[in-house]
């Protein structure tokens, strides 16, 4: 599995914008997404998405008189970086570690803690 550097906020909620979209996105696009939950001006967007190029997270395409952008890094092979990378910085590489500390204080309901076990017994069937 790819290990990626760790994107900060402001570039992980451009690239939650372009794989959410499944298709290429232009920076209007990107910036009209983010607006529903915060400020954020076209130049600052701009300067985002030249940095997640300069990174290889994204590429731009120039379509006529507007580049659009596609996510070269793919979701879920990010997420399952970061969630490793978490785990072994913060549990001590250990998953129970990890997953105890939701279920500490009742922070985890009934239901999740539900669907948890049929997922695990899953994994278990798999394996034999």
């Amino acid at each position: 599995m790819e290990k990626f550097k760790r994107l900060p906020d402001s570039e992980l909620d451009i690239m939650l914008v372009i794989w959410e979209a499944k298709e290429p996105v232009s920076r209007a696009y990107i910036e009209q997404q983010i607006k529903k939950k915060k400020k954020i001006a076209a130049t600052t967007v701009l300067t985002l998405l030249s940095r997640l190029c300069d990174k290889g997270f994204v590429s731009c395409e120039k379509k006529g008189n507007m580049n659009l952008y596609t996510a070269i890094v793919n979701d879920q092979d990010y997420k399952n970086s970061e969630s490793r990378s978490i785990i072994k910085k913060l549990y001590g590489n250990s998953l129970k570690t990890f997953v105890a500390s939701f279920c500490m204080d009742n922070k985890i309901s009934d239901d999740q803690l539900n669907e948890l076990q049929a997922f695990l017994d899953q994994l278990k069937e798999r394996r034999k």
